[in-house]
């Protein structure tokens, strides 16, 4: 595990960190009804309509913008990985959407009478070290002195207008393509409790940080009809997501989820996150186990990702594609976890 400047762990000055910070579905759903939505103009191609990824608005014939903000609390201790963290949260919206990110904005939010100058600069440069490699700059942004340390990007992007991927456009026989294994909110869990193995921290970090550039090329197949990314609501809450905006039953093999190792450990021992029972409060009564799903394995389906990975509905002749354009962008554990069916929305898990 590598070195921290902070004189305190920064996940103990949030009372939430990574995703795990999101309002709860249920609540998230109330709150927006009363905003509802007016006088969009035409070039916006897509918005809030079933919690897209990101806002698409078309610039001309050839060119789309794609917008999209994501921001949160300490998920791990060491501030140049929280903010490398953070950063590659914040693009993946942009590659979800399939878009191509151009540049970013910081949103900055520290304790300055808590956390040294050296601190926060290392958070910065983390979160600037990740944009580098996704070949982008963070042009500007925005700072405030708060009670939690707070730090994410403001992104924005290009994509073909007629190439960008809904969560909501799956179709009856869509085989269900999950690109990282699941687990980091019960990993971010057990870091909390000081519970996480060297071995586990480096595993987290190795999906964290991993930007989810293969959503340009897949958005660019024909084959491919919808994309999402999971995170804060967790596998079973952003799946279900793609279903209500289809109107189509999906069905996951629980064997072919990929799961992170240490993840299932602790999950075994009744470690897991407050997010992960708000989650299922949320939504579970639209899923339906099979008797064989064990409560640790429910809790890793509602299990809220931070940078989790890339959820792609796609033609079943499409597969072979798919997952080669995965693991050549280095997604090794891409995998098939299930399929689309006509009927009620919802989810079935066997």
């Amino acid at each position: 595990m590598t070195t921290t400047l902070t004189p305190a762990r920064l996940t103990s000055l949030a009372h939430g960190g990574g995703c795990g910070c999101k309002i709860a579905p249920g609540m998230l759903a109330d709150i927006l009804k009363a905003s509802p939505l007016h006088n969009l103009p035409a070039a916006l191609l897509a918005g809030r309509e079933n919690n897209e990824d990101a806002a698409v608005y078309q610039l001309n014939e050839h060119q789309a913008i794609v917008a999209t903000t994501d921001f949160f609390m300490p998920i791990v201790d060491d501030p140049w990985d929280f903010g490398r963290i953070a950063a590659t949260n914040a693009i993946s919206d942009v590659y979800s959407m399939g878009g191509q990110p151009i540049f970013a904005l910081a949103l900055l939010g520290m304790p300055i009478n808590v956390l040294p100058a050296e601190v926060i600069r290392r958070i910065t440069a983390g979160g600037e070290s990740v944009c580098a490699e996704a070949g982008i700059a963070i042009v500007g942004g925005h700072s405030i002195d708060t009670v939690e340390p707070i730090y994410g990007l403001v992104v924005l992007g290009l994509v073909h207008p007629d190439r960008f991927k809904r969560n909501s456009a799956a179709q009856p026989g869509d085989s269900l393509i999950l690109g990282k294994p699941i687990g980091v909110g019960i990993l971010s869990a057990a870091l909390k409790q000081e519970k996480l193995t060297p071995a586990g921290y480096a595993h987290m970090l190795r999906y964290t940080t991993q930007l989810n550039r293969p959503g340009v090329a897949l958005a660019a197949m024909a084959g491919v009809h919808a994309l999402t990314d999971v995170t804060g609501f967790g596998l079973a809450g952003h799946l279900l997501e793609m279903c209500r905006g289809a109107r189509l039953h999906a069905r996951i093999d629980w064997a072919q989820v990929p799961l992170i190792d240490e993840a299932v450990t602790h999950a075994k021992a009744g470690v897991f996150t407050g997010a992960s029972t708000r989650n299922w409060a949320a939504y579970g009564q639209e899923v339906t186990l099979a008797p064989t799903v064990t409560d640790w394995q429910q809790q890793l389906l509602s299990d809220p990702q931070t940078s989790g990975g890339l959820l792609v509905a796609c033609a079943p002749e499409s597969e072979a594609e798919v997952l080669d354009v995965f693991k050549r962008g280095g997604f090794e554990r891409a995998r098939k976890i299930g399929a689309f069916s006509a009927g009620p929305s919802g989810l079935t898990v066997v």
